[in-house]
């Protein structure tokens, strides 16, 4: 269950090359306005899936019966690089609740890294569809950790993953930890490098949307 959003072509395309571009990249808020255009547009697509129900609209001239989602989602993501994409798929869904995990990459004196997670705040799941939304799936180990601590939240009803760019590794990580999961990515890249960073990829996207930051 991978959906690759760019895959027939379409504005997306022209937002992942903006997204790449070190010539458009130095301008934070198209940046992350990208960013929640790529969210929106998953959260189109993730919508003719969740579960409907009946309603009964009253409009000026006559009562009719219609569709509504059934069960509002709960959407989460991994601070501080997802916010713009989960910002993306609340500007649609937005009748959600939401849910926030703080993890990071923790690198030693030879730039390799472990997954520090140290926060998260989440309503009941439940009965309820989760939508994560994670930029960049490189490894896949941070997106791991976070629906561990995630899931003891309760049974979600359905997962769905959302990246903007995902490594071809971290998709197949993610399918064989959670084969449930439905995955929406912008684009599949080949390769990641020797320390875990995705290649073509774009670079740090927290930094890129907020600012360089010290790591510590």
């Amino acid at each position: 269950m991978l959906y690759i959003l760019s895959e027939n072509f379409s504005l997306v395309n022209s937002w992942i090359n903006d997204l790449r571009n070190v010539d458009v990249q130095g301008d934070r808020m198209r940046f992350r306005r990208n960013m929640e255009r790529i969210g929106e547009i998953a959260a189109f697509e993730i919508s003719k899936q969740l579960e409907q129900k009946e309603v009964e609209i009253v409009t000026p001239l006559e009562t009719i019966i219609s569709k509504e989602i059934a069960v509002q989602p709960v959407i989460t993501t991994i601070l501080r690089a997802g916010v713009p994409l989960f910002q993306g798929i609340l500007n649609y869904l937005d009748k959600a609740d939401c849910g926030f995990v703080a993890a990071y990459r923790k690198h030693d004196a030879n730039d390799y890294f472990s997954i520090k997670q140290d926060y998260l705040t989440c309503p009941n799941l439940t009965g309820r569809p989760l939508i994560i939304a994670d930029p960049m799936l490189a490894t896949g180990a941070s997106l791991i950790e976070a629906i561990k601590d995630l899931l003891t939240h309760g049974t979600p009803s359905q997962m769905h993953i959302v990246a903007a760019i995902a490594s071809k590794e971290g998709v197949e990580v993610i399918r064989k930890a959670y084969p449930e999961a439905h995955l929406w990515v912008g684009v599949v890249d080949a390769a990641l490098t020797s320390k875990g960073y995705i290649t073509p990829g774009l670079g740090d996207a927290g930094d890129l949307s907020y600012g360089e930051k010290l790591q510590r």
